[in-house]
């Protein structure tokens, strides 16, 4: 059975996004469900058959799509989070990498007793892991931030290393060997290098000064990076073979680290563009494999998965972290974390159908054995990471700080007051101007919207674990309630409506998805700002005694409002509707009045 075009292609984007929407309720990587689908769509229902789908376009599609999802992966590349740590990176992306190619190698050798072309091949192929799997594995372990950056970073730049090597290596091998090849295959991997840099480079640096002097209206900077990314990559291909993903990689590293450059449009558009040609490949790629190609691997699959999971990445690491102030239990951790992703899947499947055209039959396990690797290591390492984590110490405590939805003169406010108690903030906000505000009075900000995949990648929720829906929009509070509730608990989640008629509109949504609302019962965004429009300003006093807020009341006057309760412990407590924080001798409270009712 097959399906119509037009069939074909409804199925695979409502399959899509089915499986990212899963991965995100059960907090696994998405490729599982992705492979799974692109399994049973392929080999097992025969619905799926992407080379006679797309034909001639299948490879260029692989190649382009691969190259967006490298470029959207190295703008999140900022120097400044890798300060003292870059020397631990470079290792592992290059010592490291040398020695995880070698032990697979020798291990895919010794195991299927392959031709020393194709078990070299599958070596470079599975150095990769990929920001796409490492991602979802970080946000769910919350390990510190020396762990998270280390792996972070070697996941992006890893990604068009391992392929430029995986090129090499083959074109060392239609060559034909010897030293010549040798010699070839050298300066081959110089040129790829340089002019994929020098290209990328050049291009950043335009195309960077072409946004930083508005040269680009904004609802045209997404379709123009798109182009200038297909064209570099297509140029630097023309110019030297196989060197249009370093391009890439470095044309989105040079804009992330250019200064004045506003990439809030071109990160939206491109997260967006990324996750669907992740879930596109994943389920075309997965439809390729052949269950006979897969039974034939037999015992042998899972002996080379034991060799890369327990002697290729803890010796990896091992040699690029020898001398690095890093504790045994981090090393531990990151010899552990090392899931292969899409670009493993990709270059494994557009090597293979060459090499088989050159008469490499072996080639042929050079797919499923690398399907067999992806989903080895993801599942093991999705599944055991968080205790492993656990055990070793290195991930965070407990977060008592909190994540602000909006960065209004409200949200700022208690930003600020929440700060000079030592308590963890974070701002978020897409505006410019509000961001720019609080960043002048020094509380730490995300810029963008906290809903993105962007954000999940770089909005950093290290100490907090509490969400306050501040913004004045409420559509936004309830969005941003839905989406944090599964990282920080229902429990967890507290948002301000933005009228006075609180709680009477049907279009509020559920209690379990807008959270739990704030302060009394009165209050409101619009009622909370009018207050600070009449001159009522946060204030804070230390209880020598026992109250209740009959007492309070009585004490700062009927229009005070109060909204957060500090313990002896420094752990701030939101007074809410449904549950008033402990008011004893020693606590603290931050409320809303007027000059006169002051503690």
């Amino acid at each position: 059975m097959t399906l119509n075009t037009i069939s074909l292609i409804a199925f695979v984007f409502v399959f899509c996004a089915i499986c990212q929407w899963t991965a995100w309720r059960v907090r696994l990587p998405p490729i599982l469900f992705l492979l799974l689908t692109g399994i049973i769509a392929g080999p097992v229902l025969g619905l799926v058959n992407p080379e006679e789908f797309l034909g001639e376009l299948f490879f260029p599609f692989v190649s382009f799509s691969v190259a967006i999802i490298l470029f959207e992966g190295s703008l999140t590349l900022k120097i400044s989070e890798i300060k003292g740590l870059h020397v631990v990176v470079r290792n592992m992306v290059s010592l490291g990498m040398a020695v995880s190619w070698l032990i697979t190698t020798l291990g895919t050798k010794i195991i299927f007793d392959v031709s020393w072309e194709v078990a070299t091949l599958f070596g470079a192929i599975m150095v990769v892991t990929g920001p796409t799997v490492v991602a979802p594995i970080l946000r769910t372990v919350r390990p510190i931030s020396s762990i998270a950056n280390i792996l972070k970073w070697e996941s992006i730049v890893i990604d068009p290393i391992g392929a430029s090597l995986a090129v090499l290596v083959y074109e060392f091998i239609i060559i034909g060997g010897g030293q010549e090849a040798l010699g070839h295959t050298f300066i081959n991997f110089a040129q790829l290098l340089v002019i994929g840099s020098l290209i990328g480079v050049v291009a950043g640096y335009l195309f960077g000064l072409s946004l930083r002097y508005y040269l680009i209206p904004e609802f045209l900077q997404n379709i123009c990076a798109l182009g200038v990314v297909f064209s570099i990559y297509a140029l630097a291909d023309l110019i030297q073979a196989e060197s249009g993903l370093v391009t890439v990689t470095v044309f989105g590293f040079w804009l992330a680290n250019m200064r004045g450059v506003d990439l809030e449009h071109i990160l939206a558009f491109k997260e967006t563009l990324s996750i669907l040609l992740i879930s596109l490949l994943f389920i075309v790629l997965a439809a390729r494999i052949n269950f006979i190609d897969l039974q034939e691997l037999g015992w042998g699959a899972l002996f080379i998965c034991l060799v890369i999971q327990l002697l290729a990445r803890p010796i990896n690491v091992m040699v690029s972290t020898l001398f690095a102030n890093i504790s045994q239990a981090e090393k531990n951790f990151m010899a552990w974390v090392a899931p292969r992703g899409i670009v493993a899947a990709a270059i494994s499947s557009l090597f293979a159908l060459k090499l088989t055209e050159y008469g490499y039959e072996d080639a042929d396990l050079l797919v499923p054995l690398t399907f067999v690797v992806i989903i080895f290591t993801v599942l093991l390492q999705s599944l055991t990471a968080v205790p492993l984590a656990r055990i070793l110490g290195v991930n965070l405590p407990e977060p008592e700080g909190f994540l602000i939805i909006g960065a209004n003169r409200l949200a700022r406010a208690i930003a600020t007051a929440l700060l000079k108690n030592d308590i963890k903030v974070m701002l978020t906000d897409s505006s410019w101007e509000r961001i720019a505000e609080a960043e002048k009075e020094g509380i730490p900000t995300y810029r963008g919207n906290p809903l993105s995949e962007h954000a999940e990648y770089n909005l950093q929720l290290v100490g907090l674990g509490t969400l306050l829906a501040l913004s004045a929009y409420e559509s936004e509070n309830i969005a941003a309630a839905f989406h944090y509730r599964q990282e920080f608990g229902k429990n967890n989640i507290f948002t301000l409506p933005a009228s006075k008629d609180r709680g009477s509109s049907k279009k509020r949504g559920r209690p379990q998805t807008r959270g739990i609302l704030l302060f009394d019962s009165k209050a409101s965004y619009a009622e909370l700002a009018e207050m600070f429009e009449q001159g009522a300003t946060i204030k804070q006093f230390t209880l020598q005694k026992k109250i209740d807020l009959d007492d309070f009341h009585e004490k700062y006057g009927k229009e005070a409002i109060p909204l957060f309760a500090i313990d002896p412990e420094n752990t701030a407590h939101c007074f809410n509707k449904e549950q008033l924080p402990g008011m004893d001798e020693g606590w603290k409270i931050l409320y809303l009045g007027y000059d006169g009712n002051s503690g």
